[in-house]
């Protein structure tokens, strides 16, 4: 596949998702039946890759967890796909918001958008039951209620509900923990299951963080982190994963190598000073 663009024809298909976003929800709700795909900085042609794996839209629902651009190339094209399908099979396509979609982060990494990413959802939730976003759970939160009543047409604070939302991480220790990151908390597998019982929810999908098969259990199976960046940075070596759910909420994941073709080096702008496991 070929893919070109020029400001004139990308300009009019990134207006259209502001004009209707402040009339779409901070938390969305979504049937089953969906491919849930992670963080997704990563070559256009690995997209592509998955799209072949698991269907096109609309006979597919897909939703995106945050992290389209930056440490990569390819950006434009791969945030530019996604937003046109989401213009064109609204219901079938949701894109979630990602701590990468700020103006802080895609400013340093090469990719800056004032005001498209502000219109994006910050949580997601498939069927009641599998609670979808791209960081983790906040101190400040206790209910969905709460979450559908943040105002998110705003740039990413550095503290607060939707900045946790956006970066925190689930942790091996009980309770919350001050995040080495400098933003958002860690949050235990107590805290997950309270989240979980309280609000009648049996699973909760989140991104953020490499894991090198794609997917990661934790917390007893309440917590399940998933990323779809094959050998990220083009440097990692890890494998992209993403959810399949079938109508009954049955649950698979799909794995994937590197399309072939995209084993080109990120320039060091790109690249970050975290460790690899800690995104």
């Amino acid at each position: 596949m070929k893919c070109s663009s020029t400001h004139a024809k990308t300009y009019p298909t990134r207006k259209r998702p502001r004009e209707n976003g402040p009339h779409a929800k901070t938390a969305t709700r979504k049937g089953p039946r969906e491919n849930g795909h992670a963080k997704t900085a990563r070559p256009f042609h690995d997209l592509m890759e998955l799209f072949k794996m698991s269907g096109k839209s609309p006979d597919t629902n897909y939703l995106f967890m945050g992290d389209y651009v930056d440490r990569g190339y390819y950006s434009v094209e791969t945030v530019s796909l996604l937003v046109c399908l989401k213009v064109r099979y609204l219901e079938r396509v949701t894109i979630l918001r990602g701590n990468h979609e700020s103006r802080q982060i895609t400013q340093v990494y090469g990719f800056y958008d004032e005001y498209l990413f502000d219109y994006f959802p910050l949580t997601a939730l498939v069927d009641g039951q599998i609670f979808c976003l791209h960081g983790g759970l906040s101190p400040s939160i206790d209910s969905l209620d709460h979450i559908r009543s943040l105002e998110r047409l705003q740039e990413v604070p550095h503290e607060g509900p939707m900045c946790d939302l956006l970066w925190s991480n689930p942790d091996d220790r009980g309770g919350w923990g001050i995040s080495p990151r400098g933003a958002g908390y860690t949050f235990g597998q107590d805290i997950s299951e309270t989240f979980n019982h309280a609000n009648g929810i049996s699973l909760i999908s989140r991104a953020h963080q490499l894991v090198m098969e794609g997917y990661n259990w934790c917390h007893d199976r309440n917590v399940v982190t998933v990323f779809s960046a094959p050998n990220y940075c083009y440097r990692c070596g890890n494998q992209a994963a993403m959810v399949e759910l079938d109508d009954e909420l049955n649950y698979s994941f799909l794995q994937q190598g590197t399309a072939p073709g995209t084993d080109r080096q990120t320039d060091d702008h790109r690249l970050t000073d975290h460790q690899a496991d800690d995104l």
